[in-house]
């Protein structure tokens, strides 16, 4: 910059930075700071931007991801270079699998020290680009607006994903004089406006309602794209009109209420492997659904796909009908020509079997989670069901994480609201639970919200440190460790002690019984041990109620497992043709 003007320093190259992320609208970074980033946190927080300062980068970059998926706009995560990076990329490499806007910012080593071994060196645009959208290092301290404002319109456009933007020390130290120079460079560089929506092509519209008019056996199948894109309005409308049954992936929960008559989640497996024609809105054929491969789907089934990625289209089904566009304007336009040419009565059969399925699968579930005493031993279904009953309604956030936790929680705990349901996604990524927990309270603020994270001990155990990051933040969190002394599956405190003394313990165990509550009563929060439904009521009723403004743990002792086989739904292989 030059310094021509003046004399007087009225800014630095950290204040730039800061007024370029007010200027996008930021109103909170997530990060951890040192050398040489330490100035630019705190210059946000003197423009007011929130700086939520954490103990591990990984968490920090989980929850700017989280953040970036609840808000519609990027997250922003700070960090420092080097290893800071490193520990930010697990955050980076989510977002770009769940499709989630985020900005990482780091600190780098001063331009005049590049390739000299520098503190903390590495050459962090290369490191990044492979899972960014784009990853750059403005040329000049003049550039950095621009640059930012390039980070976010990418973030955000097209396909959401993660950007990385540079920042040299010498920037970020660097002494602004010139008045005039610095307030024009923020003042031309505006504010990135929210996608332009896009339509899809009127004659595949009409190949879609086509299909549908042919389907004797439709399905709609809304993924967590289509809660991204706040489509929830008009996908509402377009079940009501059409009654077609609908099932929601885990993230796609709640864009239109688990209470829904249509809702066939509890059926999910009879609505896969029946379904002729499905439209897709916002999902993947991905593992999640299968791949749209048989035994799980019928082997004859036809999708129809909303996508705002054309390259999405086609993945692993070859013949998908593409709808590509912004989901809300799709959604409009396809229930727009579906209600001049309306789709001939859903097969009754069909349609009372789904509900009979589901009616017989939450029957099943609920005596499941009946079982037992008040003083008897919990299990995971004895455990979700008292929680279930003791949680409000409305206003909770939910949080899943953990392999049997999450799965099996996931049909117990009903969402009525749209992105009010994170969980480990397409990464199946552990670790995420705390960095969710606080960036969902982030955005959610205390707007009659309650973020709720239900998470395996080995889950937890990956960024439980936290717990001081959301005491020290001031977050009302409650989390509720699902304890079983195991990853899957744990074992008895007998048979664990017997077990490490012949050297024959199991890689899935951990230590049994280990104090979860103990680590938020350490860092100034409240914890509870609890190991049957009596004592999990009263510590669920405290935490609400008497506890409500603290961070909260319980941690729920369940039967263990012992030494079972692995298996998961999701495991289940493809029919694959024979050469």
């Amino acid at each position: 910059m030059s310094q021509k003007q003046s004399t007087d320093v009225i800014a630095s190259g950290a204040n730039l930075i800061a007024r370029s992320l007010k200027n996008q609208g930021v109103k909170v970074v997530f990060g951890i700071v040192g050398i040489p980033v330490v100035e630019v946190a705190e210059a946000c927080v003197s423009s007011g931007i929130q700086f939520i300062g954490f103990r591990n980068e990984q968490s920090a970059a989980y929850a700017a991801s989280a953040y970036g998926y609840l808000s519609g706009r990027p997250g922003v995560c700070l960090t420092v270079g080097g290893p800071g990076v490193i520990h930010a990329l697990a955050g980076v490499f989510n977002s770009k699998l769940n499709c989630w806007p985020l900005i990482l910012l780091s600190g780098s080593s001063e331009t005049d020290q590049v390739d000299k071994g520098a503190f903390q060196e590495l050459d962090q645009v290369e490191a990044t680009r492979p899972y960014c959208k784009y990853s750059a290092r403005p040329a000049s301290l003049e550039q950095l607006p621009l640059v930012m404002e390039k980070a976010f319109r990418t973030a955000m456009y097209g396909r959401p994903g993660a950007c990385y933007v540079d920042l040299p020390a010498d920037f970020i130290q660097y002494p602004i004089r010139n008045k005039q120079l610095y307030h024009s460079l923020l003042d031309d560089v505006k504010q990135v406006p929210d996608a332009p929506q896009s339509l899809a092509s009127p004659s595949n519209i009409e190949k879609a309602v086509k299909l549908l008019k042919s389907a004797k056996n439709p399905l709609i199948v809304i993924g967590k794209g289509a809660a991204y894109a706040r489509a929830e309005t008009e996908i509402r409308k377009l079940i009501d009109e059409t009654q077609v049954p609908f099932l929601p992936t885990p993230m796609g929960k709640g864009v239109v209420s688990d209470h829904h008559p249509l809702c066939v989640a509890a059926a999910r497996s009879k609505a896969l492997k029946e379904a002729d024609i499905v439209l897709l809105i916002g999902a993947r054929l991905n593992w999640i659904l299968h791949y749209g491969h048989p035994p799980r789907w019928n082997k004859h089934v036809r999708f129809i796909q909303i996508d705002i990625a054309a390259e999405e289209i086609g993945n692993n089904v070859q013949d998908t009908l593409p709808l590509v566009g912004d989901i809300q304007s799709v959604v409009t336009q396809l229930t727009s020509a579906l209600e001049h040419q309306p789709l001939p009565s859903i097969s009754s059969t069909y349609l009372s079997s789904l509900k009979n399925k589901v009616k017989q699968n939450v029957e099943k579930l609920k005596l499941m989670g009946e079982k037992g005493t008040d003083t008897s031993v919990l299990n995971y279904q004895t455990a979700f069901t008292t929680i279930k009953n003791i949680l409000p309604e409305d206003g909770i956030v939910y949080i899943g994480e953990g392999a049997n936790t999450m799965d099996i929680g996931r049909s117990y705990f009903d969402v009525s609201q749209p992105r009010h349901r994170l969980d480990a996604g397409t990464g199946a990524t552990m670790g995420v639970g705390m960095g969710y927990a606080i960036g969902a309270q982030a955005y959610y603020g205390l707007d009659n919200k309650r973020v709720v994270s239900i998470v395996g001990d080995s889950a937890f155990g990956f960024s439980a440190m936290e717990l001081e990051t959301a005491v020290r933040s001031n977050l009302p969190l409650l989390i509720i460790v699902i304890n079983n002394n195991g990853i899957y599956h744990g074992l008895e405190p007998s048979e664990y002690e017997s077990s490490l003394k012949k050297g024959d313990l199991p890689t899935t165990a951990l230590t049994p019984e280990t104090r979860y509550d103990m680590i938020s009563e350490a860092c100034g929060g409240k914890g509870w041990l609890v190991k049957n439904k009596a004592e999990l009521s009263k510590a669920l009723r405290e935490a609400l109620i008497q506890e409500k403004d603290k961070t909260c743990v319980i941690n729920v002792m369940i039967a263990p497992g012992g030494r079972q086989t692995l298996k998961f739904n999701w495991m289940q292989k493809s029919e694959k043709a024979k050469l």
